[in-house]
């Protein structure tokens, strides 16, 4: 008997505004730009990837690629893409030893 398997897709699992803040949070707290552009293409796979490239304008493809995590989309792009979702973005002063 084999055992079959399919490949983990989290876009499955977004079901709900908590999960994807969660999501995005962790992205973000990686600081690697391309994990975060991939988190967002995962977002917005769960959301609908057709409506989100119509509202920001570009082509399915394109945002597609941008958001592959091996595109490198500019950050007006990102922007872009996170306020269709609703998402918006905050600085946050990370603490040093020195400020302790």
């Amino acid at each position: 008997m084999t055992l079959k398997t399919r490949p983990f897709d989290a876009a499955e699992y977004l079901d709900s505004e908590e999960e994807v803040r969660e999501f995005m949070a962790a992205a973000f707290e990686s600081g690697d730009p391309a994990h975060i552009a991939r988190c967002v293409g995962i977002v917005a796979r769960a959301r609908n990837m057709s409506q989100l490239a119509r509202d920001v304008g570009m082509s399915r493809a394109a945002l597609y690629r941008a958001l592959s995590g091996e595109g490198n989309p500019e950050f007006a792009t990102i922007v872009k893409v996170l306020n269709a979702l609703g998402i918006g973005i905050a600085p946050v002063v990370k603490a040093t030893d020195a400020a302790a």
